[in-house]
């Protein structure tokens, strides 16, 4: 069988083959340099086309690359040589059951339609990376993703009741279901839930829903470092669960105002912005003792407020942070985490890196969980900027590792940090997920290169 044959087999317009068409579907956000240059993109439309194009790719012993949005940060859906890019976009199908109250959906809607479509039923998807917007949840399933609000309502896999997943030879095997609470065999459906790919491809995702979120409050603290203010992060977190604590330090707050002028203070050493959503007057109790906590770590102002539009212009500031850096040159993505006690030790290591290697390295963070983005930006026409920027990812990485923590706490290994993984993992681990993925994908067709 040839790549005509593979055309041949499935609706016309679904296979695209033309070099110029392919170009998008080869990197992700990461825009990893080693991406190679697929034979096919196959847009599938239904199950049965990801079936078809599997079960192709298996018999040529060609590889796939699952994609949802390209909206991913380590390089993970990047195309391989040779290979074929399976793309689930097209799969947009959302139905909300309210009785249930769970969203049956295809990979391809994103993270906001999910969210909307609930909204309609008074329901609440709760995982919100910071590209809730443009990601889908294919890939939010393929990461594990979390974002701001997971600090109190925890990430994607705590959602995933359900899953359709097209194995390496073509099977469609279902998992879990609409059900809370279901113990029966082994726990295969989390097995897939971060996988990347590499164990097979999903093609639809039953997701729990919760009812929808309580009127927040919004605590946002200026600090005249960001040691002052880990340190507050790390206060509040001995007391309460926040339903929102992220930090933006100097650099990424300047970014922004750049980008986009919201009125932030540039002269600010970071910026922690939390929010409560406790119910009645425990969320005046709430916004009370982070304020005191903000106040004692030495917080040069701090600002509350119970107006919701109000509120959300702070969160939508460091949802820019991402957009707003990149506009400084070219990026390397971490997305290190630590216990959060560590969290000020993590954050004085990459500051320690950043100057040890001369590159810039502003940081946000989901600090409530320990899991904070130093994001690296370097002049890409300049060699000697470039390697020092990678020097100073590994050193990232390995300072995370050295405080018992994690190379990722949400965008995956994918490609750009898989060499770091058996550092962090050991070669017992290493050796057991290799045997999980010789024994799902013995001929090493999904995804090669990521994650192991």
């Amino acid at each position: 069988m040839t790549v005509a044959d593979l055309v041949a087999s499935l609706p016309e317009g679904v296979v695209v083959t033309d070099p110029e068409s392919m170009e998008k579907y080869r990197f992700d956000w990461s825009r990893d340099a080693t991406a190679g240059k697929p034979v096919a993109v196959v847009r599938a439309e239904s199950a049965e086309h990801v079936q078809t194009a599997v079960r192709w790719a298996a018999e040529q012993r060609v590889p796939v690359v699952p994609r949802g949005a390209g909206s991913g940060l380590s390089g993970g859906s990047s195309a391989v040589d040779g290979g074929i890019v399976l793309s689930t976009e097209r799969m947009r199908a959302i139905e909300i059951d309210t009785e249930c109250r769970v969203a049956v959906v295809e990979p391809g809607a994103l993270n906001a339609e999910v969210k909307a479509a609930a909204a309609e039923h008074g329901l609440w998807y709760p995982p919100d990376p910071s590209s809730y917007e443009m990601c889908s949840i294919g890939g939010n399933v393929a990461t594990n993703a979390g974002g701001l609000c997971c600090v109190k309502y925890g990430v994607t896999t705590d959602y995933v009741l359900g899953l359709d997943v097209v194995l390496a030879d073509g099977t469609l095997v279902t998992l879990g279901g609409k059900r809370i609470k279901d113990v029966a065999g082994l726990s295969l459906l989390k097995l897939f839930v971060g996988s990347e790919g590499t164990l097979g491809v999903v093609t639809r995702a039953i997701l729990r829903l919760v009812p929808a979120q309580a009127a927040r409050s919004t605590v946002v603290g200026s600090f005249p470092t960001v040691a002052a203010a880990a340190e507050a992060v790390v206060a509040v977190g001995r007391t309460l669960r926040p339903s929102m604590m992220e930090l933006m330090d100097r650099a990424s707050i300047n970014a922004v105002e750049d980008y986009r002028p919201m009125g932030l203070d540039r002269e600010a050493g970071a910026l922690l912005i939390a929010q409560s959503d406790a119910p009645g007057a425990a969320r005046a109790e709430e916004v009370g003792v982070m304020r005191a906590a903000f106040e004692a770590a030495g917080a040069a102002e701090v600002f509350a407020t119970d107006d919701p539009a109000e509120g959300e212009l702070f969160v939508e500031a460091r949802r820019a942070a991402f957009p707003a850096i990149e506009t400084k040159g070219r990026l390397l993505l971490e997305d290190v985490g630590a216990p959060i006690p560590l969290l000020p030790r993590l954050l004085a290591e990459i500051a320690a890196i950043a100057a040890a290697h001369d590159v810039e390295i502003p940081v946000v963070a989901h600090a409530g969980d320990g899991n904070t983005h130093p994001i690296i930006v370097f002049d890409p026409t300049d060699p000697a900027a470039e390697e020092r920027a990678r020097r100073a990812f590994d050193d990232v990485m390995h300072a995370a590792i050295a405080l018992g923590g994690t190379i990722t706490g949400e965008h995956g290994v994918g490609r750009a940090k898989k060499g770091a993984l058996p550092d962090q993992v050991g070669p017992d681990v290493m050796e057991l997920q290799r045997r999980v993925k010789d024994a799902l994908d013995p001929l090493g067709i999904l995804n090669p290169g990521a994650v192991l």
